[in-house]
């Protein structure tokens, strides 16, 4: 029998065969943390060793809360300043760099066939290079820091095969929230999520970063999209050396391979839909929620804050202004995006509608500072969750939608299908 994805990465790691369900030990090529590095530096002060064991292999990129919102966050800032300082790493990355998954993305970090994990839940967005990419815990992390090892069962894997052309203001966004719709936020628990099909090879690597950063959402141990000519392309812009084709098209799922499920998507019959309160897998078509007042649009984020993404919001906006009444808060996911987005005049035209620049950071994404809600306020956001008190009040309401349906709802004051503007 042939092997999965996500076997053939781990076997070549072990040097042996491994299958779906196997407990293994691996080294991983990449350990991402973010702002909760200080916690995770204390857990790793108690086991006892003095030198992380491989600092080359570290990312820490601080961005949850940048600039520090209070002295609390100010501290925490500098005790992981001083722990880089102090351990000799090299890839750290201060406030102004922007989220930490598309730093790690942007630089070339993640490359096909690595081994990536990090103690944040979208460290699953690696998969758009076709890497292994998964999110683990902070006590994890610190062990991982000290042995350069962790355990983990081999994932079986689940297939999203999608079909078809996406219509008009369609976007990789709907194709995910559809998923997770139809599959549950439970449906892919502990499985290696693979997103494959003709529609799927269509997209950018930008919007492949979509499905892949979602597909925790759903439970996936982790979610990727198989390394293609169009990942090489990307990576080749960023000046990264990578295999040839050939090379990385022998990662791909075998023929034979077991897959615990295969779901079929036409993209041609989406629609632009909505993820409700309270649950990223309550979700609508957008004129089943059409009307509903909303006094926050948040354009950005980790999951939807790239060049292309404001280039499709910029596309509904046209040249109208922000309705009175509602806040449009656009956060590019980095600052290269931010520079890209100032060079080709973009920021300028949302500065025009009445949009609120950001800083590069997750901010109100976890309801950390800059854009978190009151009481009776709703939120149409391009982030990655809508639980309850996400964006800093329990008593709010926050709907999950693609830049598009975002930029509708600015420019209407309420939930609008994008396709209307």
């Amino acid at each position: 029998m042939g092997q999965t994805f996500a076997e053939k990465v781990l076997s070549a790691k072990l040097k042996r065969e491994v299958h779906a369900g196997e407990i293994v030990q691996v080294e991983p090529d990449l350990v991402l943390t973010h702002d909760n590095s200080a916690a995770i530096a204390k857990t790793f002060a108690s086991i006892g060793v003095k030198q992380v064991r491989y600092p080359e292999r570290l990312v820490i990129v601080l961005d949850h809360c940048v600039p520090a919102a209070d002295f609390k966050h100010a501290t925490n800032h500098k005790q992981i300043r001083d722990f880089v300082a102090a351990q000799g790493i090299a890839r750290f990355f201060d406030i102004q760099a922007g989220v930490c998954h598309q730093v790690v993305m942007e630089h070339g970090f993640a490359l096909p066939c690595m081994v990536c994990v990090g103690s944040d839940s979208h460290t699953t967005t690696y998969g758009a290079t076709g890497a292994l990419a998964a999110g683990i815990g902070r006590t994890e992390t610190a062990c991982t820091w000290a042995t350069g090892e962790l355990w983990l069962r081999v994932p079986e894997t689940l297939r999203i095969h999608v079909t078809g052309a996406l219509p008009r203001r369609v976007g990789a966004k709907d194709i995910v929230l559809t998923a997770i719709g139809r599959l549950g936020a439970d449906g892919a628990d502990y499985k290696s999520v693979e997103w494959c099909g003709p529609a799927v090879e269509a997209l950018s690597v930008d919007a492949r970063m979509v499905l892949c950063n979602m597909s925790a959402e759903m439970g996936a141990k982790n979610g990727y999209v198989p390394a293609d000519a169009t990942t090489l392309a990307w990576l080749a812009e960023r000046n990264v050396s990578i295999r040839a084709l050939g090379e990385v098209l022998r990662w791909q799922t075998d023929a034979d391979a077991h897959v615990a499920a295969t779901h079929e998507m036409d993209a041609g019959e989406l629609e632009p839909v909505v993820a409700c309160p309270h649950r990223v897998d309550n979700v609508k078509p957008v004129g089943e929620v059409a009307g509903k007042r909303v006094q926050q649009c948040l354009l950005g984020t980790c999951t939807n804050g790239r060049i292309e993404d404001l280039e499709a919001a910029l596309e509904v906006l046209g040249n109208r202004s922000v309705h009175s009444g509602t806040r449009l808060l656009v956060f590019p996911a980095s600052q290269q995006v931010n520079r890209e987005a100032l060079r080709r005049g973009l920021i300028e035209r949302f500065m025009d509608a009445g949009a609120v620049l950001m800083n590069p950071g997750c901010g109100p994404c976890l309801g950390a500072h800059e854009g978190a809600l009151a009481p009776g306020e709703a939120c149409i956001s391009t982030s990655n969750r809508n639980f309850k008190g996400r964006m800093g009040t329990p008593e709010s309401e926050i709907y999950l939608a693609s830049p598009q349906s975002v930029a509708a709802a600015a420019v209407a004051g309420e939930i609008i299908d994008p396709r209307e503007v």
